[in-house]
């Protein structure tokens, strides 16, 4: 099976919308739409899709890059594989295209934050070659 990896568009909406889901994250496909529109409109920010011969999304990765007062780095935003589709080598090859990108945007790492509950996606990002590097805390407040 042919497959392509390609910068998101506002016809992948409903796609994204559905894969988000799969993530435990149920959100608005209106809100999909405006917050895509936003991201891609700035240079620091890119989202692929992996899109298979047959037209079907199958996967998304988010990443964009962060320029701190003590350091710079690219990182990942989020990444979904369809339940369907895993273990078929997508999810590295959204990853490969994170890596094209932060090399051509001049960025020397990337960096990630992945939930301690989600095992098997920390397993898959250990077997690409990143590294756990801190525990930490997430702290919000809700304005």
């Amino acid at each position: 099976m042919v497959t392509i990896i390609r910068e998101a568009t506002l016809n992948d909406v409903r796609d994204i919308a559905a894969l988000c889901s799969q993530l435990g994250y149920s959100v608005k496909e209106e809100a999909i739409y405006l917050r895509l529109k936003k991201l891609l409109t700035h240079k620091e920010h890119a989202v692929f899709i992996h899109e298979s011969s047959d037209s079907a999304i199958t996967g998304w990765v988010h990443i964009l890059g962060k320029t701190l007062l003590e350091l710079e780095y690219a990182e990942i935003g989020g990444l979904v594989v369809d339940k369907q589709a895993r273990r078929q080598g997508i999810g590295e090859q959204l990853m490969m295209r994170c890596q094209e990108w932060a090399k051509a945007n001049d960025f020397l790492e990337i960096r990630l934050r992945s939930g301690i509950q989600r095992e098997e996606a920390h397993s898959f990002y250990s077997r690409i070659g990143y590294q756990n590097i801190n525990q930490q805390r997430l702290f919000r407040l809700k304005l």
